[in-house]
């Protein structure tokens, strides 16, 4: 082994909630690797199901409460842990501002800078950095002049810091976008896209070099996460994974990127998530392995990532699985 080897390498699966399929992901890259090792898992809830899977798990307090972070600095050292990886919008703004206080404790955070984590957690700069960057995306109102400026209808209506699709709308005429805005809290105005939808994920070392993309057209969604695609390996998303990747400050780990294909041919880019997407699992089971590149880069391991090297065409019809444990456990 070369680089920073551990005897052991412990993994902690952050507001790990529903994400079993992800926790054991990470469990079969540390015996791809031939790593001795745990994967950890944190929530702020014990009936989350990840917390029943994982080897150790362990009830933190909320990610914006102020003993989050001393608490999770306090458990990161006590299980040795050597990775961190983030899975919801709200903890990406506390663990980028504390990356580098957790990386000097020998933890790496797999977050992207506090610039990038800004710009994809506001919907306004987002659209603002897409359109200063020269990629396509939809046109976008925002404050006090929005509702007289607008042009055309449908139009999506959003919280400008949201995530999971809460609080989106669609209004088809002036009285209800009226209505979806007094709604709404801090409203962002957008024209809808049209077209095929897409999410890209996305593996980004150091350096911000792009390991991996694999995007897959979402054929269905429930609660703002795929349980419906197909893998699609079309040269102008690899391009465009390889150009925003690239183009985003400092991005690290995981992300995945949502966009439209219009009937003019362009790919309009409209979400930005520096985080593992819930549709992660089709991109691996097409042959990509995040978990264990994502591992490598961590202890600075030569890579055996490809960028493109997985199965075209490859469907996802996600459904639901129950985890049963006794009453006791949750309580």
């Amino acid at each position: 082994m070369h680089g920073k080897y551990h005897s052991t390498f412990n993994a902690l699966i952050s507001s790990a909630g529903r994400r079993v399929v992800l926790l054991g992901l990470f469990r079969d890259a540390l015996r791809d690797l031939r790593l001795e090792g745990r994967v950890l898992a944190v929530d702020c809830s014990r009936t989350s199901p990840a917390f029943h899977i994982a080897d150790a798990a362990f009830e933190m307090p909320r990610c914006n409460d102020p003993q989050f972070t001393p608490c999770m600095s306090d458990l990161c050292r006590r299980e040795r842990v050597s990775l961190i990886v983030p899975t919801i919008d709200p903890e990406l703004p506390i663990y980028t501002a504390e990356r580098h206080a957790f990386a000097a404790a020998g933890v790496t955070v797999a977050v992207s800078s506090p610039q990038t984590v800004a710009i994809s957690g506001d919907k306004v700069l987002t659209n603002r950095w897409l359109r200063d960057n020269g990629f396509e995306t939809v046109r976008q109102w925002y404050g006090p002049n929005a509702f007289g400026e607008v042009a055309g209808f449908p139009l999506i209506v959003k919280p400008r810091f949201g995530s999971a699709s809460i609080g989106v709308h669609e209004a088809s005429t002036r009285e209800e976008l009226e209505i979806f805005l007094r709604r709404v809290k801090d409203p962002v105005i957008e024209e809808r896209a049209s077209g095929l939808e897409y999410t890209v994920n996305v593996l980004i070392g150091r350096g911000g070099r792009v390991l991996s993309a694999v995007p897959h057209r979402r054929l269905e969604v429930r609660a703002g996460e795929v349980s419906k695609g197909v893998t699609t390996k079309d040269q102008r998303l690899l391009d465009l994974a390889l150009r925003l990747g690239g183009a985003l400050p400092e991005a690290f780990g995981a992300l995945n990127f949502q966009c439209f294909l219009g009937d003019d041919g362009l790919f309009r880019v409209i979400e930005i998530n520096p985080r593992f997407g819930g549709g992660y699992p089709l991109a691996h089971r097409a042959g990509v392995n995040f978990p264990k590149w994502l591992i490598e880069e961590t202890l600075d391991l030569p890579s055996t990532s490809r960028f493109d090297e997985w199965e075209d065409g490859l469907a996802m019809l996600r459904y639901d699985e129950a985890v049963f444990i006794r009453r006791e456990a949750i309580e």
